[in-house]
This record gives C-alpha cells, structure tokens and sequence, in this order.
C-alpha cells in the first residue's frame, strides 16, 4: 500500500490539474470577414434588386439568384481552363509551403474557423438559405452543425490518425521495424454540389488542409454566390495562422472548369450526380487522378410493425423533407409493414398537411424554395408517371403567398400510396419533397425491396427491437446505416461517408476520409541498427549455391511450418546449410 499511495495522489492531482486546464479557453484570435455586400438590409442597388430571367445557354458568366424570390444576386467569372490550370499552380507553390507545418498550426487554424462559425451562425445561415432556398433551421442542422463536429473532431483526434502508425513485421522481419506515413499528396481538387453551400466546401477543405495540402474547390453554379463569400472566412482564418496565400481557392464555372481541375491536381473528390461521375472519371483515367465519388442516393426508410408510429412518422418526414426536401437526397423510399400500413400512411399525412413550403427568410414556412431550375417540372412528372400506373396522391402541404413569377420554384411536400418498383418515382434520384410509401410482410421483403435500386448511399431502419433493425440493417447494400434513427451517422465524424453501386465509392470524413487526402508510404528499416544488419544469406549469395534451393524450403518451412517440431527440424537443416557454407573448405571449392 505503501508503494501504491503516492501513484493514487500523483495521478488524482494530474487529473484535477487536467480539469482546471480544460476550464481556462484557449487563446484563439477573432478574424474579420467583410460581409457589407452579402447582407440583405432591405436597401440593395437598383442594379441587384431586378428579378432573374434564367439563360437556356452558358455563358462566360456565373449569374446567382435567390430560388425563393428570383432575386438577382450577382455574377461571377466562368473561369477558362488555362485560368484554372494557373489556380492550382498557384496552389501548389503554396503546398509546398504548407506541408513543413505543424499540427500546432493546423490546429490554431481550425479553432478560429470554430470561433467565428458559432459568432457569425446567423450570418452564415442566411447566405446559405438566399441561395439555395433552405430553412434557417435546415441551414443549421445541416451546415453548422455537422461542420462543427468535423472540426471538433479534427481537433481531438486529427493529428493521431496521421501520426506513422506502426505493424507487425512478420516472422521473416523480426529485426525490422515496420511502419506506415501520411504524407500529403500535393493539390486536392473538390467539384461540390450546391445542396450544402457551406459544409461542402469546408468539408473537403477541413481534412484537405489538416492533412498538408491545399485544395481547389468548384463550386456549383447553383450556388456561386455563398460559395465565393465562405472562402473570405477560410482565407482570413489562413492569413491569421500565418499560412500562405493560395492554400485554399474557390473556382466558379461550368462543365469545361471542372474539367480542367480534373486534369490538374492529385486527387478529385466529386459530390454530384452519377451522370456527372462517369464523365470525371473518364476524365481522371486520361492523368490516373484518384477519384472520390459521391453521387447521391435512393435511400429506404424500412418501418416495422412494432415501433411507436407517431415518433417514427414525425422522422419520416424530416428524412424525407430534409433540408427543406428540394435541396438533399434524403429518404427516398418508404416501406412499412402491412400492420401499421395505415396508421403510419394517417399520422404522415396529418404531419405533411400542416406544412407550408414559402420564401425560407420569411420566418414562417416549413420549406423553401427549388434551387435548380425547372426541377419541380422533373417532380411532377415522376408523380404522373407513378398515378398513371396506379399509385394514389392522398396528401400533400401548401404552398404559402409567394408572389408572382417564382412559382415554379415551389414544390408542395406530397404522400403517395400504392406504388410499386416498376414506377420512375421509386427507381430515379427524386431530389424532392416526395413521400411513396410501400408495404411489406416480412423482414426478407423488407430487405429484397430495399436493395432492389442502382443505388447504395444509405437507409434507416426502425423497430421496437433493437437487435431486430439492426439484423436488417446488416443485409442492406449500402454504405451508411441507421438504426431507429435517420442520418445520425453524418453527425459522427469519426466515421466514414459514402455509398456503393450509382452512389459512387471512396469515403470522406473520418479516419478513411482524412487519410485519403495522404499518400499511404509503407517503411520499413532496421530495429538495431548498427548492430544487425541485413545480409543475404551465403547459399543464395551470387553465384547461388547447388543447395540454396534446399536452404530456401527449410528456411520457408522454419518459419511457416504447421507445428513446431516441423519448424524445429526445418530450422537445425537451415543452421546445417548456413555452416557448412561457412566452412573454409567449401568456400575454397567455392571460389575455385
């Protein structure tokens, strides 16, 4: 006891030292982002206040708007391929920079980042909701919050996933040490989608930068606008920790700017669709860039008969209105058993009725606007298609007082019944606030249904017995699952994100996200080095024994032999070769 005592106050009063250390806030620097010509105070310029009239052509601009008001935002350059070529040469000079820098600055860079998103909340979420037409509550859920805990999760574990991570070196190589490095691969290149304008730039820059790259980013043409102004937090957070000019940029433009940040950097990471996909790849094949591909999903949202039906429904249909549902791939297909068939389909629709799709900044509808153009025309004719053979619209939201000229932008949250896998409605990416619900009589059924789609991104389960949903969830083909919950893996940044089949492969986030940003270097080197050395063996030493095939067999069989007495013997005919090779005679007969 004696001995023990001091090792209990010693440890005790580290721990209370630990706590007191985690009370005092670390000294993080406040940055300034000029905001004066993205906030809408009512008093905007007679040039930027005119409702937009969409192009059918692409131009050498970017032209922004609002979805929800058709309100003209601005333009920015559709950049040419030599201008995006001179992007990232910009940017790998500065990687070069970069890549001597410690993780103590890397940190400092992401906890600045941290401060000003949770001071600036509002102002970030405005941005993201005028261009794309998303909620202020949907802008947090999906924007803030997810951003936050990527880099909270950076912050706690980032610099131990890139630390050189230490293996087993095998029974031939016990006098080697054998470790795998994260080096930084040079330029990342990023083609985002515009459905989450805020994390789908950070997101790949967060783990990009952490990792000692620089990253050049394009951003939709749907969603320039909030895109060109977060790059000012990130490149203030950069100048702020002392890091070099060009280390993180955004690119606007069209198809013909993707192309060539495809063909420049080290690796592309691409949010988009399939359709989109196969042409990066087929792009990446000319240089062999790896690719990172997420192409959205069908999700299925699987209902057993034993759950609480109003909390699960309530879910539904969150999942399916996600991000005001025009703007993300949530659930997508519903399938519920037989036995709550009905009660489930009543309690969605009493849900679905009371809500309003409206201008989001309005403060007072559930839902905002369409941010891609003629898309509620694609919404409905996936709906008519789906009645024509057979299926049931038997409830839908409303749509508030919008004002002239932007219906269009609008699509009223619908539940359809009675559909079937042979309509375009349960089989093509929706992107919209669209609820089929379908029955099932058993868990076989449930699975069947559920992996019968080109798609694999991911899927909820629901049921009163945990172990249940999550034998269900275990036989679905797809790369993200969650058990009596929805999406609530994407708030766990420790794990990866990412689908199989049409939903592209590579993962982002976690461990496997962060490390996919380095070059994976296997080394190896000599564990007491000076004093053992490698050396080839005499027998095999050039010119090759007349034994060294048979010192090769024992040697194999020494050290992989089925049980020991074989090894042992193996090893006394290795030791038997290597000393009569040593011997002075027959190294004469050798030389001879």
């Amino acid at each position: 006891m004696a001995f023990w005592w001091p090792l209990l106050v010693l440890g005790f009063a580290f721990a209370i030292c630990k706590f007191l250390l985690m009370l005092i806030p670390p000294n993080v620097p406040s940055i300034d982002v000029d905001a004066s010509d993205v906030l809408d105070d009512g008093n905007q310029t007679r040039e930027n206040s005119f409702i937009y009239i969409p192009s059918k052509r692409h131009t050498d601009k970017v032209q922004c708007y609002e979805p929800a008001t058709m309100k003209y935002l601005g333009y920015f350059p559709a950049l040419k391929p030599d201008e995006v070529k001179e992007h990232v040469s910009q940017a790998r000079k500065a990687q070069k920079i970069w890549a001597r820098s410690s993780f103590k600055q890397r940190r400092q860079f992401l906890r600045i980042l941290l401060k000003y998103i949770i001071e600036h909340q509002e102002l970030i979420c405005e941005i993201s909701s005028r261009d794309t037409g998303k909620t202020m509550v949907d802008a947090s859920l999906g924007e803030i919050m997810t951003t936050c805990e990527k880099i909270t999760w950076l912050l706690s574990e980032g610099e131990r996933w890139l630390r050189p991570e230490y293996r087993s070196s095998g029974r031939s190589m016990l006098h080697k040490t054998s470790k795998v490095e994260f080096h930084p691969l040079g330029v990342i290149g990023a083609i985002v989608s515009w459905n989450y304008p805020f994390h789908n730039i950070f997101n790949p820059m967060l783990a990009a930068v952490f990792s000692g790259n620089s990253i050049v980013i394009k951003v939709s043409e749907r969603a320039s606008w909030s895109g060109c102004f977060y790059i000012r937090i990130i490149q203030a957070a950069l100048a702020a920790v002392g890091a070099p000019e060009n280390l993180v940029d955004v690119i606007t433009g069209f198809a013909e700017t993707g192309e060539a940040l495809v063909s420049s950097v080290d690796k592309i990471i691409f949010v988009g669709s399939p359709g989109v996909g196969r042409m990066i790849m087929r792009s990446a094949a000319e240089t062999l860039t790896p690719v990172t591909l997420e192409l959205g999903g069908k999700d299925a949202f699987i209902v057993c008969e034993d759950v609480d039906v109003p909390h699960v429904a309530q879910i539904a249909v969150r999942a399916a209105l996600q991000s005001s549902g025009q703007n993300c791939a949530g659930a997508e297909r519903f399938y519920v058993h037989r036995d709550v068939y009905s009660s489930f389909v009543t309690e969605v629709v009493k849900i679905v009725k009371s809500v309003i799709a409206g201008p989001p900044l309005a403060g007072k509808y559930d839902m905002g606007a369409i941010c891609m153009q003629e898309h509620s025309e694609k919404l409905q004719t996936l709906v008519n298609d789906a009645i024509d053979k057979g299926a049931e619209i038997v409830g839908r939201g409303s749509v508030g007082n919008i004002g002239a000229g932007a219906v269009d932008q609008y699509f009223p949250p619908t539940v359809i019944v009675n559909v079937n896998h042979t309509m375009k409605l349960m089989q093509e990416e929706a992107f919209g606030p669209i609820m089929p619900i379908m029955k099932f009589s058993s868990d076989e059924e449930a699975v069947k249904l559920a992996n019968d789609s080109k798609y694999g991104l991911g899927c909820a389960v629901f049921s009163g017995s945990q172990r249940r949903a999550k034998q269900i969830a275990s036989q679905l083909h797809c790369g993200v699952a969650a058990v009596n919950d929805f999406a609530s893996s994407y708030m766990c940044q420790s794990l990866p994100f990412g689908g199989v089949k049409e939903s592209g492969f590579g993962r982002f986030a976690g461990v496997e996200g962060l490390r996919a940003c380095c070059l994976v270097k296997s080394v190896v080197e000599d564990r007491w080095w000076p004093y053992i050395k490698t050396k080839i063996p005499k027998p095999i030493q050039y010119p090759v024994a007349e034994n060294g095939f048979e010192f090769q067999e024992s040697l194999v069989e020494a050290l992989y032999g089925m049980n020991v007495w074989d090894r042992l013997r193996a090893l006394v005919n290795v030791l038997k070769i290597l000393t009569e090779q040593n011997s002075p005679a027959i190294n004469k007969r050798r030389n001879e």
